[in-house]
């Protein structure tokens, strides 16, 4: 009698642990493909693949621009800003290129090397934008990134996802596919085992 509650209770936790690693598995596959839509398609069309040094030539603030504001109304949707450009001296080519944070700032304002948040208010985004501007004439040479193949001529600050971004986003479905895929074969192994010990 005991014997066989302790046959149930064996099936039960086998049954149990399968479901477990089944399940990690499935995770892991759907975090895998959400990844897989999202941040790869990202990291495979930016064009600056290459790091470099670049040296600032200037770095002015010019007159006020428009931004969209796409949390207000349509007759709201401007959003006032001080449009600082940066010009830098690109060390692997020699040509003076403009500057931008990252590949997002180019397509949302190619006239202005920054381009604040959605959240900030006029005084915070001067403040932001002046302390920016006197860092980069503090700071002279940095690193950058620009376009080996030549079809963008200016650079970018840093990239939105960089290598080591793209290797710790797929690190945990790796961990969790591992992690389900051990506890199946170790629910396996432990089976086979039953069997073979009940034949004996």
């Amino acid at each position: 009698m005991l014997g066989k509650k302790l046959v149930t209770a064996q099936k039960r936790g086998e049954t149990r642990a399968l479901c477990l690693g089944l399940g990690m598995v499935a995770c892991s596959m759907m975090m895998y493909f959400f990844i897989g839509i999202t941040i790869v398609p990202f990291y495979t069309k930016s064009v600056w693949t290459t790091e470099t040094e670049c040296k600032v030539l200037k770095a002015n603030i010019k007159d006020t621009v428009l931004r969209p504001n796409t949390e207000s109304s349509e007759d709201e949707a401007i959003f006032p800003y001080p449009c600082l450009q940066v010009w830098v001296n690109l060390t692997a080519t020699g040509q003076e290129v403009m500057l931008y944070q990252t590949e997002d700032t180019l397509e949302r304002n190619p006239k202005c090397s920054y381009v604040p948040g959605k959240s900030e208010n006029s005084k915070e985004v001067k403040l932001r934008i002046e302390t920016i501007a006197s860092n980069f004439r503090k700071y002279q040479t940095f690193p950058c990134y620009y376009d080996p193949g030549g079809t963008q001529t200016n650079v970018i600050l840093s990239r939105l996802y960089p290598l080591k971004n793209l290797v710790f986003a797929f690190l945990w479905p790796t961990l969790m596919f591992t992690g389900g895929c051990l506890i199946i074969v170790l629910v396996k192994i432990s089976q086979y085992f039953s069997v073979l010990s009940a034949r004996q």
